[in-house]
């Protein structure tokens, strides 16, 4: 019997021929946390009486999440990292810096390798053809610490798609729908595989929306076989010799095979409080007004994504009474809005720009919404309070549907304006 990509890189980092369910010791290519996780790390770290790490040059800490920071509380957990980074050499990406997902993408992870970070979306770079997971504190600073970690090998599900996109459908519409359909435990622990030639046509920003939502799937990995597209923006971004191209075997066993037909998709919503509570926006029974849009973050905060937003901003103003923010997700991505005159227009239209980092996502800083009001978000989470205030509500959508909505005030369908 063939082996999945999974099971490949697995097998390449034990040494040894593994299967699904099979428990080994791997070795990891790159270990993170950010400023959230990173403070329990280090603790963690100290605990065991580790001083030293196996590689500093593959061990990053990340301020994204609280950048810059806004309390008291949280400087002093900043400079407890800035400390722990100066002591050990490990990698810091300072505040303005970028979300970890996002940066981590655009310079360090490479096809066939294996990635873990203290940050459930650190499967973000599954899109590269590396085993990329999130795993808890504990485990990255014994990763950090010995450059290894263990990890039980996931069944795989394959996930096809096929056909041709429509106007104004999107990656992120296929994963609002993929989660719809299998349900937030529908892949617990299992890794994706994202095959067709509908997924294969899809960007490296694209890619990394689908496999960032992986985990809101409840699977370990999402990951698409490295192909030209992959081997093109590693040498934009000076790892080209870094390419591997890797697949799974013909005969490859799958615990489930999902086909999907992207010609039928429709632009999707995520209604409050569940990732899997999905419908199409032309479905919905009821008129949402909207408070507050926000564009960005590791599931949709590359410039790509910004430049559907500012297609449909170009020329409109945003409705009044709303707030429109939007947050890059890297300083490679801020610099570029800005050359090519994206961030531009956004502004123009009536939005408002934040550091690159998490931004409103997480309900640290940036962006906390009122009691009772309603954000349309291209974020992957809307459980209740996860941007900061468990009385407001939040809807998933695409970057194209939630410029839509900012210019309309209601949640709107992009298609209106394509």
């Amino acid at each position: 019997m063939g082996r999945t990509i999974a099971e490949k890189i697995l097998s390449d980092h034990a040494g040894k021929d593994l299967r699904a369910g099979d428990f080994a010791v791997v070795n990891v290519d790159f270990a993170y946390v950010q400023d959230g996780t990173g403070p329990l790390t280090v603790r963690q770290l100290a605990a065991m009486g580790i001083r030293k790490l196996k590689d500093p040059r593959r061990c990053a800490v990340f301020f994204d999440h609280a950048s810059p920071s806004p309390r008291q509380e949280l400087s002093n957990d900043h400079r407890f990292l800035r400390d722990f980074c100066r002591r050990t050499g490990a990698i810091l990406s300072d505040i303005g810096s970028g979300i970890s997902h996002t940066v981590v993408a655009e310079s360090y992870v490479n096809p066939g390798e294996t990635i873990v970070g203290a940050d459930s979306h650190t499967c973000t770079t599954g899109a590269h053809g590396a085993f990329s997971t999130g795993m808890g504190s504990t485990d990255v600073a014994v990763a950090m610490a010995f450059g290894k970690t263990w990890m039980r090998v996931p069944e795989s599900f394959k996930i096809v798609g096929a056909g041709t996109w429509p106007k104004g459908v999107y990656a992120k519409d296929f994963m609002l729908n993929l989660i719809g359909t299998i349900r937030a435990d529908g892949a617990v622990y299992k890794a994706l595989e994202f095959v067709g030639d509908a997924l294969a046509s899809l960007s490296m920003a694209g890619r990394m929306t689908i496999s960032n939502m992986a985990v809101e799937a409840g699977a370990k990995v999402g990951i698409f076989p490295p192909d030209e597209t992959t081997r093109t923006y590693l040498q934009e971004h000076g790892r080209g010799k870094k390419f591997r191209a890797i697949a799974s075997d013909r005969n490859a066993e799958y615990e489930r095979v999902l086909e999907f037909d992207v010609g039928d998709l429709r632009p999707m919503v995520a209604k409050p409080h569940f990732v899997d509570n999905v419908c199409a926006i032309e479905d919905m029974d009821e008129e949402v007004k909207v408070d507050q849009v926000f564009l960005g973050t590791s599931t949709a905060g590359r410039l790509e994504d910004f430049q559907q937003a500012a297609a449909i901003l170009r020329g409109r103003k945003i409705a009044p009474g709303l707030r429109l923010l939007a947050t890059p997700g890297s300083r490679g991505v801020q610099m570029a809005g800005l050359t090519d005159g994206t961030f531009q227009t956004i502004m123009e239209a009536g939005g408002c720009m934040t550091t690159p980092g998490c931004g409103a996502c997480v309900g640290v800083h940036e962006g906390v919404l009122a009691d009772g009001e309603v954000c349309v978000s291209t974020q992957n989470r809307n459980f209740q309070g996860r941007m900061g205030n468990p009385r407001a509500f939040i809807y998933l959508v695409s970057p194209a549907t939630a410029a839509a909505t900012a210019v309309t005030g209601k949640l709107t369908d992009p298609r209106e304006f394509l």
